[in-house]
């Protein structure tokens, strides 16, 4: 499948790519820097990977990382506090500026502090949601704007992840997904959550959805 990744420098954005690689993707990425992505992945990878150098918050460098061939994009762009306002947002609305009426799958790692009206809210729900919204506003805000970006897309195909606490580790594929009870030590790590968005390159059964990610 020709897939582009955005956020390809950040540590879900790497296993995205590296497993994209090894599972015989082909892939087009747009960075910032390529000289920092060659600093953190091996040349056996890169080789295979067309780097597009350029800022996604400028819509004709994105437009250059999304060709005719592009069947799915895969977001994983972070937010830290020396991030832009709304960030993910804007680089979000870029990308349904290039995708235009084109059937391109957009499959995106979003925020577990994100609800929505599927969700079984409890109390550690709750405090996750604070938690976030009052030490990391600029991200929380950023990720609810840009589900809400989505929600409010017709005719697109998009599908997502909401991890809560993300951490170091092997890919396991031994998680779950769903709208399922979460709360302050529910986490997954990078390696899973690139998993689960490469599984929904080809499945469908969150089809315009953005399911929790957790460990049992």
């Amino acid at each position: 499948m020709e897939i582009t990744i955005f956020g390809a420098t950040g540590k879900v954005g790497q296993q995205c790519l590296t497993q994209a690689i090894l599972e015989g993707h082909r892939v087009t990425v747009l960075v910032r820097s390529a000289q920092k992505l060659r600093a953190l992945l091996p040349v056996s990878i890169l080789q295979n990977v067309a780097i597009v150098e350029g800022d996604a918050l400028n819509e004709h460098d994105v437009q250059q990382s999304i060709t005719p061939l592009t069947q799915a994009i895969l977001f994983t762009i972070g937010v830290d506090k020396n991030s832009p306002n709304n960030l993910c947002t804007n680089i979000t609305k870029n990308i349904l500026k290039a995708i235009g009426e084109a059937k391109i799958r957009f499959i995106f790692c979003g925020g577990g502090s994100t609800f929505l009206k599927e969700d079984k809210l409890t109390l550690g729900a709750h405090f996750v949601r604070l938690f976030a919204s009052t030490f990391f506003k600029k991200k929380h805000l950023d990720k609810e704007h840009q589900m809400q970006l989505l929600l409010s897309t017709q005719e697109l195909i998009w599908l997502g992840i909401r991890p809560l606490k993300i951490v170091n580790g092997p890919k396991t594929a031994n998680y779950k997904l769903g709208f399922n009870s979460f709360g302050p030590a529910s986490k997954i790590n990078h390696s899973d959550c690139a998993n689960a968005m490469l599984c929904m390159l080809t499945e469908n059964e969150w089809l315009n959805q953005a399911p929790i990610i957790q460990y049992n």
